[in-house]
């Protein structure tokens, strides 16, 4: 098997190449950034919208069993 000879500007060809390529990975690793934070922002307000209606939830509850228990235990 023959080894294949490179030229300079064979070279200089595949260094080109090789760099578009890793620009164009670059700007999809940055367009993938953009969309991941964007995502992380809607998933923090969802959970903080779940956390608030979580707490009124409780809070609610726990106003029903105090009464609850105080019915119970106050003679009436």
């Amino acid at each position: 098997m023959e080894g294949t000879a490179w030229t300079d500007e064979r070279l200089d060809d595949l260094s080109k190449t090789i760099a578009a390529g890793f620009g164009r990975v670059d700007e999809d690793v940055r367009e993938l950034r953009g969309e991941v934070h964007l995502l992380r922002s809607e998933m923090n307000a969802r959970f903080d919208t779940l956390q608030g209606t979580m707490m009124r939830f409780g809070g609610g509850f726990l106003v029903g069993l105090v009464g609850l228990i105080g019915a119970v235990l106050l003679p009436g």
